[in-house]
C-alpha cells in the first residue's frame, strides 16, 4: 500500500513538474471535444461552482475561465470587489485591451505565467499575486486558461501549487460534465428509440383503423387525432381539394390562390413530402411539414403540420409520409364508398321521379310535379321551370313557386335562362352577390345568392331550362349540380313522351288536310254538350259543284278550296265552337248554346265570305238545324239528320243558299 502512494506521489510530483513547464494536461480518459464552446465551459465553471467554488480559494482570491482568444467565460471569488469589472463575464484580456497582462503572456509564452502587481500597470491589481496557466488536452491543443488572483500572503511556489490543485479540481468538473453529456445521449437515444417504436405501434393501429373506416369524417378524425397522440404540441390542419361536411376544426379546404412556392401547393402538385425547416443545414429542426393525400386515383388533400417547440428528423419525416400514403388510401376508399351510395339514391330517385313523370301524359302536370320533387329534392326556396316557345322565340314560365313568375315570358338572351339556352351548359352560381354581372329577375325578385340551373337537351335542341335558387351563399354542391343535369334529361324526355303523346292524340282527331276536327271528335263533343247544355245548333256546309272544280282545275287546286273554306269557317266562329269535316267537300260545325236565329247569321257570314274570297270563285249551300231542351227527344242523330235534309234541299232549291231543317 506505502510503495502505491509512493508510486501515485510520483506520478503527480512530474506531473506538477509539467503542469510548471507546460500548463496543465487534462487526463486522456476522455475525450474533450467542443470543449473550447462557450457554453460548455459555462456549463463546466457552473458545475466546479456547485461541487466547489469559494470554498476552495483563499480569502481575498479570485478565479476567472478565459477561452482561447482571452474572453472572461465565468469567475468566482472570495472577498475581492475591487477587480470585479475584470472578473466579469466577457471582459477580454488581449493586449490591445489591457495592455501587457499574465493572461496575454501566457497565451504567447504557452506555458504557466506568475506575475506580481508591481510589474502591471493596473492600480487595482498592484497588490495582487497573479498565476495563469492554460489548459490544454492529450495532444497539447489550449483548451482555455485559468487565472488565479490573491492578496493573500503566500509565495509564488504555493500560488503555483494552488492554482494546480483549482486545475485539479476543475479537471474534475470536466469529466463530471462529460459523463453527464453522455448520459444525456444515451437517454436521448433510448428516449428516440422508445419515440420510434411508439410511432411504428400507433402508425400500425392507425392503418388498421383507417382502413377498416367507411366514412370520410371518420378517417379524418383518426388521422389528426394519430397525430395528437405523437405530437400533442403541434398544429395541424387537413386541407381537402373536395367538398366536405367534416366539423372537425382542423379540417379545410385547400386554397389553391396560394403561391407556387408555398409548400402546401407544392405538396399537392408534387406529390411529395415536403420539409420547411426553420434552421438550414441542421440534422433535425423545428419547421413545417406538407405530406400529400394520396390515393391510387390522385392527391385529395395536404396534411400541414406547423412544428415551432418540437425538432424534426428523418424518422419524423418517415412516419409522417407513411401515416400520410395510409390516411389517403383510406379517404379514397371512404369517398369511393360514399360515392357509390350517392349514386344509388340518386338512381333509386331518378328511378322514382321517372316512373311519377311517366304517370301523365299532360305537359303542365309533369311541369308542377317536376318543380316541387326538385324543391324537395335540393332543399332550395324557389325553382323555376321554363319551356321554349317555338311560335315566338321566348322562354315562357310554366312551373314555378313564385306565383308572380308563373306564364311570364323572357327572350332567349334574358338572364341565366337566356346565358343557358345559348349555350347549352348548365352553370352553377356560388354567390350571385359577389359576381353580379348577368341581371337575374328570379334572383333579384327572391333576394337568393345560390344558383344551378341546367338546359332541358331533346335530341340536341334545348326545349326549356330548369333554374333552382336559395337564398344562403355557397348553398348548392357539386353532386347537386350534376344530379340537376341527369333530372333535367329525364324531365325532358317526360315532356316529348307528352308532347308525342298530344300530338297523336291531335292528329287522331284532326282531319289531316284541312286542319279541322274529324267527324267522330264532333259526333262525341255534340252528344256531350247535348247533356249538360240548354241548346245548340248545327250547320252542314258543302261546297256547290265541288267535283266541276276538280275536273276544270284539278284536284291541287281542289284542295286548297277546300283549305281556304275551311280557313274561313274557323275564324267566322268562336274558339268554343267545333268544326270539323263531314265527309269530302261537306264541313259541319257544332255551335254550342247557340239559338237557330245566331247560327243562321254565322251561316250566312261564312257563305258571303266564300263567295267574296276565293279564288277561284266558289259558292257553299248551309243546312242548320238546333236543339233545346224542351224537346222530348234529343239525340246527335237527330240534329244531323235534320241538318243533312236541309242541306239536301239548299242544294235542290239552287245551290249558295242557307235552310233550316
Amino acid at each position: 500500500m506505502s510503495e502505491l502512494r509512493s508510486i501515485q506521489k510520483h506520478s503527480r510530483t512530474e506531473h506538477f513538474d509539467v503542469f510548471l513547464r507546460q500548463g496543465f494536461i487534462l487526463s486522456g480518459n476522455f475525450s474533450y471535444e467542443g470543449l473550447q464552446a462557450n457554453p460548455n465551459l459555462h456549463q463546466v465553471f457552473e458545475n466546479w461552482n456547485q461541487q466547489f467554488g469559494p470554498n476552495m480559494l483563499p480569502s481575498q482570491t479570485a478565479l476567472l475561465c478565459a477561452n482561447e482568444q482571452l474572453c472572461v467565460i465565468d469567475s468566482c471569488s472570495n472577498d475581492t470587489p475591487s477587480i470585479g469589472n475584470y472578473l466579469r463575464s466577457g471582459s477580454s484580456w488581449k493586449v490591445a485591451d489591457q495592455g501587457d497582462n499574465p493572461l496575454a503572456r501566457c497565451e504567447s509564452a504557452g506555458y504557466l505565467q506568475l506575475m506580481n502587481g508591481d510589474d502591471w500597470h493596473v492600480r487595482e491589481l498592484k497588490a495582487y499575486l497573479i498565476a495563469v496557466t492554460p489548459i490544454l488536452d492529450n495532444h497539447g491543443k489550449v483548451q482555455f486558461y485559468l487565472g488565479l488572483f490573491t492578496q493573500s500572503r503566500i509565495n509564488m511556489e504555493n500560488l503555483a501549487q494552488l492554482l494546480y490543485s483549482l486545475a485539479l479540481s476543475f479537471q474534475s468538473s470536466i469529466q463530471n460534465v462529460e459523463e453527464r453529456r453522455k448520459y444525456d445521449r444515451l437517454n436521448n437515444l433510448h428516449h428516440l428509440k422508445e419515440m420510434e417504436s411508439k410511432k411504428h405501434v400507433i402508425l400500425f393501429e392507425a392503418s388498421k383503423k383507417l382502413l377498416a373506416k367507411i366514412d370520410v369524417h371518420s378517417v379524418l378524425t383518426e388521422v389528426i387525432d394519430c397525430l395528437g397522440r405523437v405530437y400533442p404540441n403541434t398544429r395541424v390542419d387537413l386541407l381537402l381539394s373536395q367538398d366536405n361536411d367534416s366539423t372537425n376544426l382542423s379540417v379545410k379546404p385547400l386554397n389553391f390562390q396560394r403561391t407556387e412556392s408555398d409548400i402546401r401547393t407544392r405538396a399537392f402538385m408534387e406529390g411529395q413530402v415536403i420539409f420547411e425547416p426553420t434552421l438550414r443545414g441542421s440534422a433535425s429542426s423545428s419547421g413545417n411539414i406538407a405530406a400529400p393525400l394520396s390515393g391510387k386515383q390522385g392527391v385529395y388533400g395536404v396534411l400541414y403540420m406547423e412544428f415551432t417547440d418540437e425538432l424534426i428528423d428523418a424518422s419524423d419525416l418517415q412516419f409522417i409520409s407513411l401515416l400520410a400514403d395510409s390516411a389517403g388510401t383510406a379517404f379514397e376508399n371512404a369517398k369511393l364508398y360514399e360515392q357509390s351510395n350517392l349514386m344509388i339514391n340518386e338512381l333509386r330517385l331518378i328511378n322514382e321521379i321517372t316512373k311519377q313523370l311517366n304517370q301523365s301524359l299532360r305537359l303542365n302536370e309533369i311541369f308542377n310535379s317536376a318543380s316541387s320533387e326538385i324543391l324537395s329534392i335540393f332543399g332550395a326556396d324557389y325553382s323555376c321551370i321554363l319551356q321554349n316557345s317555338k311560335d315566338n322565340d321566348q322562354l315562357i314560365v310554366q312551373a314555378t313557386n313564385l306565383p308572380a313568375m308563373f306564364h311570364e315570358t323572357f327572350t332567349l338572351d334574358q338572364g341565366f335562362s337566356g346565358l343557358i339556352y345559348s349555350s347549352k351548359e348548365p352553370i352553377i352560381i356560388s354567390d350571385y352577390w359577389s359576381n353580379d354581372k348577368v341581371t337575374s329577375s328570379l334572383m333579384q325578385r327572391t333576394n337568393s345568392r345560390s344558383l344551378i340551373g341546367s338546359p332541358i337537351l331533346v335530341n340536341g335542341n334545348v326545349e326549356g331550362v330548369i333554374l333552382i335558387v336559395h337564398r344562403l351563399p355557397n348553398f348548392f354542391s357539386y353532386d347537386n349540380y350534376k344530379l340537376l343535369q341527369v333530372l333535367s334529361s329525364h324531365i325532358g324526355l317526360a315532356m316529348t313522351n307528352a308532347s308525342l303523346h298530344a300530338e297523336v292524340k291531335r292528329m287522331v282527331i284532326t282531319d289531316n288536310l284541312t286542319g279541322l276536327y274529324a267527324r267522330h271528335y264532333l259526333d262525341e263533343q255534340a252528344n256531350l254538350m247535348q247533356k249538360k247544355d240548354f241548346c245548340g245548333s248545327l250547320i252542314v256546309v258543302d261546297i256547290d259543284n265541288f267535283k266541276k272544280v276538280n275536273d276544270t282545275y284539278g284536284h291541287q287546286i281542289g284542295d286548297k278550296i277546300l283549305i281556304h273554306v275551311s280557313q274561313i269557317i274557323k275564324s267566322s266562329i268562336r274558339e268554343m265552337d267545333i268544326a270539323a269535316r263531314w265527309g269530302g267537300e261537306e264541313l259541319a260545325v257544332y255551335l254550342p248554346q247557340v239559338s237557330k236565329e245566331q247560327a243562321i247569321r254565322i251561316a250566312e257570314r261564312i257563305r258571303r265570305r266564300v263567295m267574296e274570297e276565293t279564288q277561284p270563285q266558289v259558292t257553299v249551300s248551309c243546312g242548320v238545324s238546333d236543339w233545346n231542351w224542351e224537346e222530348d227527344k234529343i239525340s246527335v242523330e237527330s240534329l244531323f239528320y235534320r241538318a243533312d235534309m236541309a242541306l239536301y234541299q239548299a242544294k235542290h232549291n239552287g245551290r249558295n243558299q242557307i235552310q233550316i231543317g
